[in-house]
């Protein structure tokens, strides 16, 4: 689904917007996050060499010779890239979130377009499904396009015991998701999910410098309308 998305986040950086178009997609009865990656990296070429085909005349007018990676993309661990940024010097700790020099950084290294997976189970959100052997790392990845973030995805949990359990580490009340945690109490199969931004791939496909450029009416914690 293509959807309207609002975000209650507290950034004012010019690669966020408080309100985006979203393009999501769930699959049930997956083995692990692999299952939906295969698809998110072709549906990502399939836009690309779709923008390349349609919009020669647009790619023109702003000087964009657009750059389309083979397939498969590289996987990539999240511990392998802090250990790689911190090679170079990084000021970065395992468990921390990257900034868009160091995503920069880090496309200069592994190419122009990989995945990043094997996450930190507290960056992620509750619903992450951890790993039963390590439960600090969950299944989760972002796709890497041009030095910038274009899509995330996890597999969910879907077993009720640890959703609770999970809900309680991250320091919330299982009460206030009763509902939530109900629709798993009736058999839910395994599965996984990722979503596009697509003001944020269009920033990369342009060579725009902020978001806000590739939205018409661009909303953000300061900017409510129009």
């Amino acid at each position: 689904m293509i959807i309207p998305v609002w975000r209650a986040e507290k950034f004012n950086k010019p690669t966020h917007l408080n309100e985006i178009r979203q393009l999501d997609i769930e699959m049930g009865f997956v083995e692990s996050e692999e299952d939906v990656m295969n698809v998110l990296e072709k549906v990502f070429f399939h836009i690309l060499k779709s923008v390349q085909k349609n919009c020669k005349k647009e790619l023109k007018s702003l000087n964009v010779k657009l750059k389309i990676p083979k397939l498969p993309l590289k996987r990539i661990t999240y511990t392998k890239a802090v250990e790689k940024l911190k090679n170079l010097g990084e000021n970065i700790e395992w468990g921390n979130d990257f900034s868009k020099l160091q995503e920069e950084k880090l496309s200069k290294i592994f190419g122009l377009a990989f995945f990043m997976k094997d996450w930190p189970t507290e960056a992620k959100t509750f619903y992450t499904m951890p790993y039963e052997k390590n439960p600090k790392i969950c299944h989760a990845f972002d796709l890497i396009y041009n030095g910038l973030e274009i899509a995330s995805g996890t597999q969910r949990i879907h077993i009720p015991d640890l959703l609770i359990k999970q809900i309680k580490a991250f320091g919330l009340e299982p009460e206030n998701f009763k509902y939530y945690i109900d629709c798993f109490r009736f058999g839910s199969p395994p599965h996984a999910g990722w979503s596009i931004g697509l003001e944020r791939i269009t920033m990369t496909i342009t060579g725009m410098k902020n978001i806000r450029e590739c939205c018409m009416f661009p909303r953000d914690r300061n900017r409510l309308t129009p």
